[in-house]
């Protein structure tokens, strides 16, 4: 059992314990990727309720040779949260990069997803980083000379509060350096009842993806909680534009986390996660907050999403 423990990753533990310790249940979203949860994340950008891919898909599809023809060739690709990566071959193709470094917080997932990518790019370098990119990050050697463009595609950065956001902008700034790139993706505010049908599927698979995050806490965090007293939610909070998500007590519930007792009642909610969507003016904002001046960007006819491409230029005083 020890050894167990020992592999349970720290920040998980603590946010965890602090969330059932404190008088708001609130578990940060990031915690809801571990391997199965990333694998049902990618089932649910297959959804048909779920636009943000392929619109996003499209976007790059179309637009990531005007990507290239901006930044030239050659900067080492830097992917934010890559997942499976589904998304990047077409921006690899556009900017022909001299390598490509994809982060991801669950090292199974991004071991499986670099090694299919590799086949399909046998000639590009890959160097994987297993890491928590919410902090500064030291890349590789080998790429740490090169220009690089950043690439935090699928609307993550909606997961989190506006100083979050802008907080985490500037970490990368930090760790792409002047003169780098970096590509984004934003969802837009549109109609109430397509944003919670996209977080709340008929098929279930997204109810499926949050109450992992219990399986996960039993399982890692010698917890017993009973999983089917819960219920998946999502609703607009029209106030913050965003999307949230949490996980609802069906009943008067009692369980163990790691020995601390805790205890719930029918309808109290845990808080876990956030999808802000945005305008074009406040998207171009944030990133201006966290030292990224936008220089290009592409929308679908419908303007159900964005990419902005913005640079990192040296700092200046007003005016």
């Amino acid at each position: 059992m020890d050894m167990i423990k020992t592999a349970v990753d720290s920040g998980f533990r603590n946010d965890v314990i602090s969330c059932f310790a404190g008088e708001r249940f609130a578990i940060p979203a990031r915690w809801l990727y571990d391997r199965r949860g990333s694998e049902l994340f990618e089932q649910i950008t297959e959804l048909p309720e779920y636009y943000p891919t392929r619109t996003e898909t499209a976007l790059l599809a179309n637009f990531s040779g005007d990507v290239g023809a901006h930044i030239g060739h050659g900067r080492a690709v830097v992917e934010f949260g890559s997942g499976s990566s589904t998304k990047t071959p077409h921006l690899l193709r556009a900017v022909a990069p001299s390598a490509y470094v994809p982060i991801d917080i669950s090292g199974e997932f991004l071991s499986a997803s670099s090694d299919d990518l590799q086949e399909r790019f046998p000639e590009l370098p890959i160097h994987p980083l297993e890491a928590d990119f919410m902090h500064p990050l030291q890349l590789p050697d080998d790429v740490a000379g090169l220009p690089k463009l950043g690439f935090f595609p699928g609307s993550t950065i909606g997961n989190m509060v506006a100083r979050t956001s802008v907080d985490l902008l500037r970490s990368m700034r930090e760790t792409l350096g002047q003169s780098a790139y970096l590509l984004i993706g934003f969802d837009r505010i549109k109609d109430e009842d397509m944003l919670v049908a996209a977080y709340d599927d008929s098929a279930g698979v997204t109810a499926e993806f949050s109450l992992n995050l219990l399986h996960r806490i039993n399982r890692e965090l010698n917890a017993d909680i009973p999983v089917g007293d819960f219920a998946h939610v999502a609703v607009w909070n029209d106030l913050y534009a965003r999307i949230e998500i949490f996980l609802e007590a069906r009943s008067d519930v009692s369980f163990a986390v790691e020995g601390h007792d805790v205890r719930m009642q029918a309808g109290e909610r845990i808080h876990i996660e956030n999808s802000h969507k945005y305008g074009l003016r406040d998207a171009r904002l944030m990133l201006r907050a966290a030292g990224w001046s936008p220089v290009r960007d592409w929308s679908d006819e419908n303007d159900y999403f964005s990419l902005i491409l913005a640079e990192a230029r040296p700092f200046k005083h007003a005016p």
